[in-house]
Formats: structure tokens, sequence, C-alpha cells
């Protein structure tokens, strides 16, 4: 193998209005607290945000906060807490982080935002079961705590090909969800207001797929560990215009980047595809890691869950049905080994990293032989990366880093 040297992190110049925005999107979910001037809807992350934020809910994704848990590497910590509630170890450690934090008053949003102490208090709590089982448990827990309603959509599973009688059977229950959230919001309904936020979120996810698809480039412009960073406003502020500005704005440094062949990862060797979750608390190891053996992980299945081909405005809830039953999570190992088969070429990678996530059998694709069948059908190699989302005590750095150049070498003899 190559001597090992230090690269330099490629530093996306939009990070900062990133941050702008999400920091308003904290305050002004703070502020509508404090002042009781907005309700507050607790969301799943591919659940119907669209239809809160119609109803003039403020939105707020545990998800989102459990992942912040984790790239704070506050996680590991608070999972115990949660354990003596009687919540397993081995379940979702976004669950388990989030919980237990709550219970001890803590959240890695008052160091990143002054004068946020605490999670928003919800007004009613919204789950799609789309991700797991494990969503529905976790909301029901913080609806007994703060005594306010839990509603939902319990959707299909291991599907194949997604059929009008999947995705009508959703939208049904979408529209159950109205009348629960009338009450609670205080508004009516307005078709014409669902129609112009829809609309806006398919402009956000469309955008969203052109910055993932600039990877595809030769040097690619952005890597994985980006993605997961600048993923943040499609996963909580699909729905508003300021997503749509920021994406705009991303895509035209990419674009620019390409154009000037200006690579994330300097002297670009090796091109390799990450399936799985991220392990929150190692992003910047893991990056490091693979941009000093030159090899750049630059697409993933996970990045890819905020993108919503499907949604359509002239036909709101039959489309939106659609789209969050055509996830990846849901699907078929038949459907789901296509999917990746066709990333694997469009993003022309020379291999694919999975990842084992101990508390998230949802989300791991390595257990029941897909890598096995993949490199049969591909050619392409793949390693398996054992580990966690949140819990650092699943993590071995020094056995990841040992497997990770082992098989970067395995890489360069085929390439020889």
């Amino acid at each position: 193998m190559a001597e090992e040297k230090k690269a330099p992190r490629k530093k996306i110049k939009a990070t900062g209005e990133m941050q702008r925005i999400m920091s308003e999107y904290f305050y002004e979910m703070n502020d509508a607290v404090k002042t009781g001037s907005r309700k507050i809807a607790w969301c799943t992350s591919v659940g119907p945000a669209e239809i809160l934020r119609s109803m003039g809910f403020l939105v707020h994704f545990p998800e989102n906060h459990g992942a912040m848990l984790g790239a704070t590497r506050l996680s590991t910590e608070y999972i115990p807490v949660a354990n003596a509630l009687g919540y397993s170890p081995d379940i979702c450690s976004y669950l388990t982080a989030d919980v237990g934090a709550y219970v001890k008053g803590v959240t890695p949003l008052a160091k990143a935002y002054p004068g946020i102490n605490s999670v928003p208090k919800p007004d009613i709590l919204v789950y799609n079961t789309n991700q797991c089982r494990d969503v529905q448990d976790w909301f029901v827990w913080y609806a007994k705590e703060f005594n306010v309603p839990c509603i939902g959509i319990q959707t299909h599973r291991g599907v194949g090909d997604v059929t009008e009688s999947h995705f009508s059977s959703i939208a049904k229950q979408m529209q159950e969800l109205i009348p629960t959230l009338e009450a609670v919001s205080g508004k009516k309904f307005d078709m014409d207001e669902l129609k112009r936020v829809l609309a806006l979120s398919r402009e956000c996810s469309d955008l969203w797929k052109k910055v993932l698809d600039t990877a595809a480039a030769k040097p690619s412009p952005l890597t994985f560990f980006d993605g997961t960073i600048h993923m943040g406003p499609a996963v909580v502020l699909r729905g508003t215009q300021q997503a749509v500005n920021y994406y705009k704005l991303l895509l035209a440094e990419l674009e620019e980047r390409i154009k000037n062949k200006d690579a994330a990862v300097e002297d670009e060797q090796f091109r390799l595809y990450w399936e799985g979750m991220p392990v929150w608390g190692r992003l910047s190891n893991h990056s490091n890691l693979f941009s000093n053996l030159r090899t750049n992980v630059l697409a993933s299945t996970y990045c890819n869950s905020w993108i919503f081909t499907a949604f359509d405005a002239k036909d709101p809830f039959m489309s939106m049905a659609r789209a969050y039953t055509e996830l990846f999570i849901v699907r078929s190992d038949k459907a789901k080994e296509k999917y990746i088969k066709d990333m694997m070429a469009f993003f022309k990678v020379d291999g694919i990293i999975y990842h084992d996530a101990k508390t998230c059998p949802n989300n791991s694709n390595c257990r029941y032989g897909m890598p096995q069948r993949l490199e049969k059908e591909t050619g392409l190699p793949s390693l398996t990366i054992n580990g966690d989302l949140n819990d650092m005590r699943l993590v071995s750095d020094e056995q990841t880093k040992t497997n990770v150049e082992a098989f970067i070498e395995q890489l360069e003899e085929r390439k020889k």
C-alpha cells in the first residue's frame, strides 16, 4: 500500500449558510414554545411533514436530535439511562440516546444554540412506521410524558413492486390524520396550502438529488461524509423556501468544483459506496481515514433517503403515499439489490462498504447474504464494518482502521 499521508479536507463554502438557516429553524421553535405563538408537531424523519407544515405546525424531528447526540458523542453516556427504563440495549440507539438525554435534561442544542435549553415541547406527535416499529414506541413514550396526542401511519414492509394497492391505503391513513391535526392546530385543512408546501418539498428533493449526483463526476466534488452534514435542510426544512434556496447555492458550488476538477479527496484513487447508517460519532475519523488513503466514499443509500421523486402537487395524498412507500428501507431484498447495483454503476465505484449497525437492523443490509450476491453479480468487492449509529461502545476504531486499510490494499492489487 502507498505510504499514508495526511490529506487536507476540502471545506464547502456553503456550510456557513446551512448553519445560519438551521439556527433560524431551531430558534423559531424555541421562541414559539416560549410565546405560545405556534403549535409544535414532532414527526419521524420520513413522515408526513408536508401535511404538518401546511397546517401551520413547526416541526421537530427527534431522529435529527438523535443524530446530533451521536455526532457530539453524547449518546453513549445517555443510552444506559433509557436502558434502565426498560428499553433494550439492542433497539434503536437514536431512541435510547434521545430518551436518556431527555430524562437527564440534556440536549446538544444548548451548546450549539445559546438560549435553547431543551427540545421543544410537542403539541402532537406524528409517526410513520416506514422506517421501523421503534419510531412508534419512541413517540408513544413521549406522548405519555407530555400528555399530548400521538397519531401515525402503519406502512408496508418488504415491498417489491410498489403498486396502487400499497400506496392507496397509505393515502387513506394520511387523510385520516387530518381531523386530529385540525383539533390540535385550531386550523382547517387547506388543500391549496398543502399543494404549495408539497411543491416546495419536491423542488427541494430534486435539488438534493442533483447535489448528490455531482459525486458521479471524476474526481468527485463531494463525499458521503459531506452529504450526512448537508442533508440537514432536506430532512428538517423540506417544504420551505429556505431549503430550496440553500440547495441552489450548494449545487452551484459543487458544479463549479466539477468545472475546475476540484476534488473533495486529493488525488482520488478509489471510489466507494456506503451502504447503511453513518457512524455519527466517527464522521470526522472515518472521513480522514479514507481520504488519507486517497479514497473517496462518495455515495450512499442513506443520504438518498430524502429524495422523493414521486411528489406531485397535483395529487398530494396519493403522491406522498407513493413517495413514502418507495423508500429503500421498506423494499424487498430484490428491489434493494437492483437499487444498489444501479447506484454503484452510476457513481462508477470500485467497491462497497456495508455498515452493520448493531442497533439498526432495518438499515443494515449485510445480514442475509446481500454482499455476497451483489459481489457475484457485479464483480465489485465489499467490506463490512461492525459498529453502530450512536452507541460508540460497539465501535472498534483499531479494527475498523485495520480492515479498511486491508480493503484498500485489495483494491490496489485489483488495479494492478
